[in-house]
């Protein structure tokens, strides 16, 4: 009997013991299960925020790269690129943050820089200012150290925007598409184009067999450049004229003596002149039309010197430079 109780105790004993045993597996598999579940729930929601950022970007495509940008690029800063503030004046865009010339905005940005802070001089950008402002985009310039755009990129996706007056119209584009103006853009190209092709037609009878040349004048000192740079596109491409042989031989900006121009004696000579430029020779725009050799010039005789049609800040090849040029030569021509 004694040895049919300790059986019985024994088999008790044996049951209690698998079944602990059988509630611990129990739970350590309902935990692994949840683990798991919370494993799936976390890429999920990994994956789910992955698309939900793949929805807030897009990508754009400008010249032959491709940027991926924030969805909405309502906060653009331009750091160095004056092209792209020239873009800016004709779509009436508003920038966050803008170059200053001399601690200032100029006068030809006015329109546009109501609400810009300064975020440094053309070639010295503030970081740390373009970084509080945080920006959805940062148009620099193509002329850029790669070091700048390395740091700026850090900031924000940072576009280098061309300096080159061939690019104008992807320039403009470009803005366009940032801005969510991109009709306004493509009205731009198309108006500049059809009246060129107005202009040329009502001057080709005053302007035939005649030379064309633009000067700049800087540091006190004639520049002349070659026919892809300045606003030099704009006249023997666009408008089609006869290139000068002085003209032509230039490699980009060269010196030209007061000599040298008597020689090409153009028939129209452009001249643009910043104060900005001749600090050390706040004089040299009177010196030069006093010079007794210009004077002697047919565009001078003739009454066809121009100076600063447009401000003389403007790049040249930008679609701003364009048809603001276009505007003020067809005008001064016509009368």
């Amino acid at each position: 009997m004694k040895k049919c109780g300790m059986l019985l105790s024994l088999v008790m004993a044996l049951s209690i013991v698998l079944t602990a045993c059988g509630g611990n597996a129990a739970k350590e598999s309902k935990a692994s299960e949840n683990t798991a579940s919370e494993t799936v729930n976390q890429a999920e929601s990994k994956n789910t925020a992955s698309q939900d950022a793949a929805q807030d970007k897009r990508v754009v495509k400008y010249l032959d790269q491709e940027y991926e940008l924030p969805a909405n690029t309502e906060r653009i800063v331009i750091t160095g690129a004056i092209e792209a503030l020239e873009d800016a004046v004709l779509l009436d865009v508003h920038p966050i943050g803008a170059s200053s010339v001399g601690g200032k905005f100029p006068e030809i940005f006015a329109s546009i820089t109501d609400k810009a802070e300064s975020v440094g001089e053309k070639t010295e950008p503030n970081f740390e200012k373009i970084l509080a402002l945080k920006p959805d985009v940062i148009l620099a310039s193509s002329k850029s150290e790669p070091a700048v755009i390395e740091q700026l990129n850090k900031i924000a996706p940072a576009i280098p925007y061309s300096h080159v007056s061939t690019n104008w119209e992807e320039n403009v584009t470009l803005l366009g598409e940032l801005s969510g103006k991109q009709d306004q853009a493509a009205k731009v190209i198309a108006d500049y184009k059809a009246d060129l092709e107005s202009a040329k037609s009502n001057l080709s009878d005053k302007l035939k067999d005649k030379e064309v040349a633009m000067i700049r004048v800087r540091s006190g000192e004639l520049m002349v450049y070659s026919p892809t740079v300045f606003f030099n596109p704009f006249l023997y491409e666009d408008l089609g004229l006869a290139v000068p042989a002085e003209v032509q031989a230039a490699k980009k900006q060269e010196k030209i003596s007061v000599e040298k121009l008597a020689e090409m004696n153009p028939d129209y000579l452009l001249v643009q002149f910043s104060p900005d430029e001749n600090k050390d020779n706040p004089n040299a725009l009177e010196d030069f039309k006093n010079n007794p050799i210009v004077s002697k010039l047919d565009a001078v005789k003739n009454g066809h010197l121009y100076v600063n049609l447009v401000d003389p800040l403007a790049q040249g090849g930008t679609a701003y430079s364009k048809v603001a040029y276009l505007k003020a030569f067809v005008s001064e021509l016509s009368k």
